[in-house]
């Protein structure tokens, strides 16, 4: 046998095994998109309620990455850079969110910033209500999103030499000069991927926001909530948002995989 021969029969016995779950992950995805049509598509977008649905998905999950980007920035830095044992500490409570159930995460957001939560009470007396308002489907958002910015910032920070960072701070630069001209740039592709991935989640959220902002209609209803109404009364609705989320989704992550941006500890 040649040696092409035999290194073609080693690369196909891993492909027939992995087959099976490669079909489980495509068919399904492949079946919602085939039973879209174009004039079904256009038919719900006609409705307000869709509408309503997809834009307050898009507003809600562009101003968690937002926050996400502004807070988990900082915090990415500070992980990248230090290395005690709170560190560690911090990282495990940084990534619990992406491993809690959905439902958890609502009843715990609920709990604390609810009418007789310890936040939730403050902020009553300051007359802000935040439980069933957009404000707590960008929290609930931000809550199991942002792990993914920190996560993938803390590893671009991270891939980034000491000394070129040293360099930069030689030359009498000051440490926000250093991390706008030196560690941002030069960890780009890994903030935009951890960024990608963290707008992507976000917009899909569904169980923490149904449990800690409803499913108001054209107030917290987002794409998500309105795909679970749809499944009990409107199956095409369903089926026209599903597919709209799936493609959104698969532009992210082709976007991703094409441009080669790195995603959490690719180098770490």
């Amino acid at each position: 046998m040649s040696t092409n021969g035999a290194k073609s029969q080693r690369h196909a016995i891993p492909a027939l095994l992995a087959l099976p779950l490669l079909l489980l992950l495509l068919v399904p995805v492949v079946m919602l998109v085939v039973r879209t049509t174009p004039r079904a598509v256009a038919q719900e977008f006609a409705h307000r309620e869709t509408l309503q649905a997809i834009g307050l998905s898009l507003a809600t999950s562009t101003m968690a990455l937002a926050m996400s980007i502004a807070l988990g920035a900082p915090l990415a830095y500070w992980l990248a850079r230090t290395r005690s044992p709170l560190a560690k500490v911090v990282e495990a409570l940084v990534d619990l969110p992406t491993v809690l159930p959905p439902a958890v995460a609502g009843v715990a957001l609920l709990l604390t910033f609810g009418r007789s939560g310890p936040v939730g009470a403050l902020l009553s007396k300051l007359g802000i209500e935040l439980v069933f308002t957009p404000e707590a489907v960008v929290l609930a958002q931000m809550f199991v999103a942002s792990p993914y910015f920190v996560r993938a910032a803390r590893a671009g920070f991270a891939s980034v030499a000491p000394a070129q960072r040293e360099a930069a701070i030689n030359l009498g630069a000051s440490r926000w000069a250093e991390f706008r001209s030196v560690l941002a740039p030069l960890s780009g592709p890994s903030l935009a991927a951890g960024a990608a991935m963290c707008w992507s989640r976000a917009i899909g959220e569904f169980g923490a926001t149904i449990i800690f902002a409803g499913n108001l209609p054209g107030r917290t209803q987002t794409m998500p909530l309105a795909v679970y109404v749809g499944f009990e009364n409107d199956l095409d609705r369903a089926i026209v948002l599903s597919a709209v989320l799936i493609c959104i989704s698969l532009v992210v992550l082709l976007g991703v995989r094409l441009t080669g941006w790195r995603f959490p500890g690719a180098d770490s």
